[in-house]
């Protein structure tokens, strides 16, 4: 009970917090609609909510062990409780920017205390890739049901309307709920870190730690795998709306299909590994992304967006393009879990700091390039250009496996 306890917190504050962190593509959406900002305008979201997950990880990973993942836990998700009670009630842009400030800064507590706690339970390689896989599948559940929570207040009916914003309060509710859960479990702290001596002794150790070149390949490979998925993820919303013409709250519900393929994918992949080598898989997984955006973007330009009122009237286009997240899903878990099981316990922390600072990187450049990109050249262009990243991850894999075998 005890561990079944431990693993339905740490999941449940993974879904409160995929709504929230992903919820960036809706509310950019409804900002530009909402407070009459341009593209480039609205992309600065990505960065207060990445940038203050790199800033703040990277200096707080190696002393959260020593506070103890139980109590970071709550103080990120007390943190996020505020935000959202106080967002509906300002109702302007610069609230929104320092929504997803403290939505950043209380991520990188919650991500470095759930992946440290998935190597606390997990006694082996098989049990940590099961683990982790199951727990970023829950984020993906949680990324879907949150596009379908915020397209219920976008009022299509009143241009300009901020009703969207009292999404905010029953978001509230359940991250409450959740500090009840991880409250009652009993999580416990690293007994490493607890006889650890000097205050930096972890920063410093994740500082080395990032100049070896199985580290150097590893990050790289990470970072551009976050540029890719949240420069689609991000903008996908506006892509629905501007290029193919389906109103804003189709345009929402509709990229939910891009999340669900992403919690699929990953739900999935745990079984596919069982039988293919992780490295063959991801291989195949980066060469049918490109086939889909090779294959499926022409096919916008003759997509016909009259008369369109639901989810059912979008045209067949819009439910393929978000297919390519079944494809993407596994490359982030699995590449994050061969790290991990490749290192020593007590480094998982530091490990974590890396992954979680270079993530936000790779979010933040994704999502501002793309949001250029759109404005500059349109969605199309846009999203073709995520084909170099990908080929890019080819060439990166190909070393990190070189790498982890030289370790092995």
């Amino acid at each position: 009970m005890s561990r079944l306890l431990t693993i339905s917190a740490i999941a449940a504050s993974y879904f409160v917090f995929a709504i929230l962190l992903n919820s960036v593509g809706t509310v950019i959406l409804q900002s530009i609609d909402s407070f009459g900002i341009s593209k480039p305008e609205a992309s600065i979201l990505e960065g207060f909510k990445d940038l203050s997950i790199a800033f703040f990880s990277f200096f707080v990973a190696s002393i959260i062990p020593r506070i103890g993942y139980k109590v970071t836990l709550l103080i990120g998700l007390s943190i996020v409780t505020l935000a959202c009670l106080v967002t509906p009630l300002v109702a302007n842009f610069m609230v929104v920017k320092l929504l997803f400030a403290c939505i950043g800064i209380s991520f990188a507590l919650v991500k470095v205390s759930v992946y440290s706690i998935v190597g606390m339970l997990s006694p082996s390689v098989k049990a940590h890739s099961s683990l982790l896989n199951t727990i970023e599948g829950i984020f993906m559940l949680g990324s879907l049901s949150g596009y379908w929570l915020f397209s219920f207040y976008v009022n299509t009916e009143v241009p300009g309307s901020v009703d969207w914003l009292d999404v905010y309060y029953p978001l509230a509710g359940m991250i409450l709920l959740t500090l009840v859960i991880v409250a009652c479990s009993s999580i416990s702290k690293d007994e490493h870190y607890q006889t650890q001596k000097g205050i930096f002794s972890g920063f410093i150790a994740m500082v080395k730690m990032s100049y070896q070149p199985l580290v150097l390949v590893f990050v790289l490979s990470i970072f551009l795998y976050v540029l890719i998925e949240q420069g689609v993820g991000t903008w996908l919303p506006t892509f629905n709306n501007e290029v193919l013409g389906l109103p804003n709250n189709v345009s929402v519900q509709i990229t939910s299909i891009f999340a669900a393929a992403l919690a699929i994918g990953r739900l999935l992949a745990g079984q596919v590994l069982k039988v293919i080598n992780w490295y063959t898989f991801l291989n195949i997984c980066l060469s049918a992304m490109g086939l889909i955006i090779i294959i499926l973007l022409p096919m916008a330009e003759y997509s016909n967006s009259q008369g369109i009122s639901s989810v059912l009237d979008a045209p067949l286009v819009a439910y393929l393009l978000p297919l390519i997240g079944l494809m993407m899903a596994p490359i982030y878990p699995v590449l994050n879990s061969v790290m991990l099981s490749s290192l020593e316990q007590s480094k998982h922390a530091a490990m974590t700091g890396l992954i979680v600072v270079f993530s936000a990187l790779g979010g933040t450049t994704g999502s501002v390039i793309t949001g250029f990109t759109f404005q500059a050249f349109g969605g199309q262009t846009a999203f073709y250009l995520s084909l170099i990243p990908m080929g890019l991850i080819l060439i990166c894999l190909y070393f990190f496996q070189k790498a982890t075998q030289k370790q092995a």
